[in-house]
């Protein structure tokens, strides 16, 4: 029987988001959950269905994995600072406490700021949330103590590396040194292995786990291959404007400055369709009226998507984000035996 008190718990803790971001000027919109192309992500698998009209006309359609693009759209025709809190989907993650292939995304965008303003922005919201309804700043999750109490931490990938698994800076950038760094620390290193992937291994084992162990950290500044869409550091163009959220063994959230050079965005969008080709993912166009969107441009602008199952099994004290959602795919797929 499903415990009702999480789901009333989630009503309440999405009741208390949303009213704290209509309180600082965002707007509430709701966007496509059927597109004829979804967004770029690389390592992110799609749910891809056809849709069919009366008149027999035909298209190739999917569902989100988010609603950046639409958002971003709506940023360029200068909607302003916005929200949506939706439905997003992605497939062949496989089963875990921590996954779902239709999920809650809470996605935000804070025209004229940056990714240090998303950082203020989410920190008074997981603390708002906190006094609503524990009203205090510390509580348990999972016999943990853990606390939303400011400042947070806020550490670069650079000082993370450095802290964490004694690799420095030059280490980290260059190729030959962070794979000969990672052979000596015994990872599986060949000559087909990639920077990237040693990255992400050394991050996964000897940073993550480091991180948000009490109060959450904000892990930022991320180098320049990893960008994504974020824009690049003035003040040192090897990194990003990028930051996660990780708190109690979770990451949270992924937060951009956000890169408003269509050619840029263009020149990413159509690397990350290459990687998707040799990957051997579902592969799509690039959505053109997305980048036709950012050619009108748009201000300066910091944007975070938010796994919200994930945060509010933290502040229901539940180790399962299938606790948090009434009709947990398992129960609509449940595994063969």
């Amino acid at each position: 029987m499903k415990n009702f008190h999480i789901i009333h718990l989630r009503e309440r803790i999405i009741g208390i988001i949303r009213a704290f971001l209509k309180r600082e000027g965002f707007h509430e919109v709701e966007t496509p959950k059927l597109l004829p192309t979804p967004s770029t992500e690389p390592f992110l698998e799609v749910f891809e269905t056809q849709l069919k009209f009366s008149e027999g006309d035909t298209y190739r359609a999917f569902l989100p994995s988010s609603p950046e693009f639409a958002l971003k759209k709506l940023l360029a025709k200068g909607f302003g600072s916005c929200f949506e809190i939706c439905k997003s989907f992605r497939n062949g993650e496989g089963r875990s406490s921590r996954h779902s292939p239709e999920f809650t995304i809470l996605e935000f965008y804070h025209v004229n700021g940056n990714y240090e303003t998303v950082m203020r922005d989410v920190e008074q919201m997981f603390q708002e949330i906190a006094r609503e309804i524990f009203q205090k700043q510390d509580f348990l999750y999972q016999g943990r103590q853990l606390s939303v109490r400011g400042p947070w931490e806020r550490l670069s990938v650079s000082d993370a590396f450095k802290k964490y698994a004694n690799i420095d800076q030059e280490t980290l950038l260059s190729t030959q040194l962070l794979l000969t760094k990672a052979k000596q620390k015994g990872y599986t290193v060949t000559n087909e292995t990639t920077w990237e992937e040693i990255y992400n291994q050394i991050l996964f084992n000897e940073i993550e786990p480091h991180l948000g162990q009490r109060s959450p950290t904000f892990l930022y500044d991320y180098p320049i291959s990893q960008a994504a869409f974020a824009q690049k550091k003035a003040s040192d163009p090897r990194f990003a404007e990028r930051f996660e959220l990780f708190w109690a063994g979770y990451e949270l959230g992924n937060c951009f400055s956000e890169l408003i050079d269509p050619i840029e965005q263009r020149k990413r969008c159509e690397k990350d369709l290459a990687l998707r080709r040799k990957l051997r993912k579902t592969t799509f166009p690039l959505d053109e009226a997305f980048i036709h969107a950012l050619e009108k441009g748009f201000p300066p602008t910091g944007g975070i998507a938010l796994g919200l199952d994930r945060i509010i099994a933290i502040f229901a004290d539940t180790p399962s984000i299938h606790d948090t959602i009434l009709f947990p795919v398992d129960t609509l797929f449940p595994p063969e035996v």
